[in-house]
């Protein structure tokens, strides 16, 4: 963490707090406003808000393997803090997907240990589709994810024009 400015520190955690805090009270509204299983039209035949409750992963996937998706989520948690210190200063996106997925990890890793399972209720249908329902946790996560991969490949692309330069 030896490369990391203190003005970087404060916006990454600011928006950490701001992922976090915000699934957090999305949920906690949601929970608090709905009853499970119902379901609230936003666009009609598009998007709904759903309260669900999900044990597992992805479409329930393990559910009611609480112990495995904490013992992966600590892992998964060790390995962003260790993945986060060898990047350098110019791999920006890669630092703010760290901190995305490491604030979405910690929204449905809270649920889990709370509640025994994560609150999810954004729900759409696309091209007839009906998409699991999921929350701002998950949505930190994949939008975290596709940003290290976004510089992944830009990287290889830079890298690329440079070696045919040379």
């Amino acid at each position: 963490m030896k490369n990391v400015s203190k003005k970087n520190w404060i916006l990454y955690i600011l928006t950490f707090l701001v992922v976090f805090i915000g699934d957090q009270l999305t949920k906690i509204f949601v929970s608090s406003s709905m009853k499970l299983g119902q379901s609230q039209t936003i666009i009609d035949n598009f998007f709904y808000y759903t309260y669900s409750h999900n044990q597992g992963a992805a479409w329930g996937i393990l559910s009611g393997h609480i112990s495995l998706f904490v013992v992966f989520s600590l892992g998964a948690a060790i390995f962003m803090f260790y993945y986060f210190n060898k990047t350098t200063k110019a791999q920006r996106l890669t630092r703010y997907g760290i901190v995305l997925t490491f604030a979405g990890l910690v929204g449905n890793l809270t649920d889990r240990l709370y509640l025994g399972y994560v609150r999810d209720f954004i729900d759409f249908i696309i091209l007839g589709y009906d998409f699991p329902i999921f929350n701002i946790a998950d949505m930190a996560v994949v939008i975290g994810v596709g940003l290290i991969i976004l510089e992944i490949v830009f990287e290889d692309y830079i890298d690329g024009k440079k070696k045919v330069r040379n």
